[in-house]
């Protein structure tokens, strides 16, 4: 079966991404057979298509295996098909199609595609796989009879998914240019925007299978990805991922690097702290030269302190055998200077265990290079030889030796306490999902640590202070204490909401804000407002004062901060509620005339009064002189 593509009628022309055609249009084939070079080839037909559709009416199932970047290939499939009037839904069974995301890294994932694909066939459902196993993989013999959408194809998976109910097979894997950002998108997670930010990578690994389905490196451009962040802003997401095969690779195909994209991200999220980034996994060679960079985004209130940072083997050889283009004490230099620059820094890692050539002393090396860290994510996985790799044609280590590392290093790991200290504390975390119990509400620290709460659905999207209360091998317990109202005015508008509660502000006026301005800070927990001295509640606590008495409040504080600076004649309303503004505005009005002015003014007029009489008096004696 060959590409759709080979056979587009008019393929110059282009088509807009999503465009949805017609047969006759988009695929230059007769509906039962064409042929090619003498030889007829039959359309594979996999439903009955004598009561055919609408199209755009059937139901859809979207399963996704792999990383973050499938999973927000999937959300832009599902998106363009939601656009187009299909439903999506969770369950296989009353689904008109199923769609199949795929993941290469591993034998296990694969496994998993292919028994749902037997299972699609079993119950006589039209399937299109997509992802990585198709696109490194085409011509597996489970792919036989189903359509194929390419990773770099997903913006006309419409076109794939109407083929395919009409019972024809299409594949689609030529590589092009890289799908638009701005596609319609059905976020598994409404409040996480997975962006991709570069596909492929400059790596060339024995092991890895991903490669082949990825390819080179092909960034977006800054300008694209800042364009997508303000988009996403805007919808409400409360954290952005940055996601790709190797984030420290970004850029250097189109003349950038990361702390640039860094940078212009970071200037674009609220100031209020409301949306965070997360920073996608990147391997040590390309951010070795940016570290301090890195570690100064790191260090911003709306910047995740956290880094995947993949070693896979604490022996030099190993990663040598690995090609993986760095040594551990490569790897040692990234910890630890992230680990200096930027407070309460947490990295994970990857570790491969079992590797072609891997000895007892190599293997000796990695437990110690984990020891040494003691980090509180460690992904451990043994060797799965990936066809068509130069690691799978290497000598292997036996599966039983292969299999009691992998337990050994995973009894060290789970040896560690890495959250012991922690009860006690006051954490601010960003809650943006239900934990898998249904009761629990799922948090993250500014070190990205997983904090589980008790609270209602509507705390979803939210910020909160908590208290730890107790800790856990994989996670922590809290205790909501108050929740983080998020001002999402802009910056610079009419009222100027974040403008004195910047980190930068003058210390006197920083935290001189009613509670709304102080809700708009930047600052967040370690912020210029959290050291002064006058500092006022920014949260709704559960007993919060009455509006009047807040009112009352911020009468007071302007009362004083005018007595203090009594040569200012005006003050900065910006950040005060209409009704505030209104009672201090009649309040001057009223107070304009006090018993001082007024004594002060008949004063000054008696005086008038006396001098003008002496005059009078002098010129009536120098007439009658």
């Amino acid at each position: 079966m060959e590409d759709i593509e080979d056979l587009l009628a008019g393929a110059g022309a282009g088509v807009p991404p999503g465009f949805r055609l017609p047969v006759p249009a988009a695929v230059g084939v007769n509906p039962k057979q064409r042929k090619k070079n003498g030889v007829t080839n039959k359309l594979t037909v996999v439903q009955d298509s004598s009561a055919p559709k609408i199209p755009g009416t059937q139901t859809i199932y979207i399963k996704t295996f792999g990383c973050s970047h499938n999973q927000s290939d999937s959300e832009y499939m599902a998106g363009q098909l939601s656009a187009f009037g299909y439903a999506l839904s969770d369950n296989p069974d009353e689904a008109d199609l199923w769609m199949i995301n795929t993941c290469t890294v591993k034998s296990p994932s694969q496994s998993a595609m292919d028994t749902l694909i037997s299972k699609g066939r079993s119950a006589k459902k039209p399937l299109v796989v997509a992802g990585c196993v198709p696109q490194g993989s085409r011509n597996l013999k489970e792919l036989e009879g189903v359509s194929i959408v390419g990773v770099q194809q997903i913006d006309r998976v419409v076109e794939v998914v109407e083929e395919t109910l009409k019972g024809h097979e299409v594949r689609l894997l030529t590589r092009k240019t890289l799908p638009a950002l701005d596609l319609p998108k059905v976020r598994k997670n409404k409040f996480v925007e997975i962006l991709p930010i570069n596909v492929g990578c400059l790596g060339a690994c024995t092991y890895c299978k991903t490669k082949h389905a990825r390819g080179h490196l092909g960034s977006y451009t800054v300008d694209s990805l800042v364009g997508r962040v303000k988009n996403v802003i805007a919808d409400g997401v409360r954290e952005i991922w940055l996601s790709s095969e190797d984030t420290g690779a970004y850029g250097r195909d189109i003349g950038v690097n990361l702390p640039i994209l860094l940078n212009a991200i970071v200037a674009e999220l609220p100031l209020d702290g409301s949306t965070m980034l997360r920073i996608g996994m990147t391997n040590p060679p390309y951010i070795l030269e940016h570290l301090k960079e890195i570690a100064d985004v790191l260090r911003h209130p709306c910047v995740y302190t956290f880094l995947h940072v993949p070693v896979q083997s604490g022996s030099d050889s190993v990663l040598s055998a690995m090609n993986r283009e760095y040594t551990v004490g490569e790897f040692r230099k990234v910890v630890d200077t992230l680990m200096e620059l930027v407070p309460g820094m947490q990295i994970a890692t990857d570790i491969i265990c079992g590797f072609p050539g891997e000895t007892d002393e190599d293997f000796g090396q990695t437990v110690d290079l984990i020891k040494d860290y003691k980090l509180a994510q460690v992904h451990i996985s043994q060797f799965y030889p990936r066809p068509g790799t130069p690691a799978a044609r290497m000598k292997k280590v036996p599966s039983n030796v292969v299999k009691q590392r992998s337990r050994k290093l995973t009894a060290v790991f789970e040896s560690f306490t890495p959250y012991t200290g922690m009860e006690g504390k006051v954490e601010r975390i960003w809650i943006t999902d239900i934990a898998s119990d249904g009761i629990h509400l799922v948090g993250h620290t500014k070190g990205y640590i997983q904090v589980l709460v008790i609270g209602p659905e509507s705390m979803l999207g939210t910020s909160a202070m908590v208290k730890i209360t107790s800790v856990g091998r994989w996670s922590v317990f809290g205790e909501v204490i108050e929740i983080i109202s998020h001002n999402n005015k802009e910056v610079g508008s009419h009222e100027k909401v974040d403008e004195k509660c910047s980190p930068c502000a003058n210390s006197e006026e920083a935290c001189a804000c009613s509670k709304e301005q102080e809700l708009g800070s930047s600052c967040g927990t370690t912020s210029c407002c959290s050291q002064s001295p006058m500092q006022e509640t920014t949260t709704l606590l559960k007993n919060e004062p009455k509006q009047d008495d807040q009112g009352s409040r911020n009468l007071i504080g302007w009362f004083l901060r005018n007595r203090k600076n009594h040569s200012s004649k005006k003050m900065d309303l910006a950040g005060l509620e209409s009704k505030e503004k209104k009672q201090i505005q009649d309040l001057g009005r009223q107070s304009a005339w006090g018993p001082v002015d007024i004594a002060l003014l008949s004063g000054i007029l008696l005086s008038l009064f006396t001098i003008v009489a002496l005059f009078l008096n002098l010129g009536s004696r120098s007439l009658s002189s």
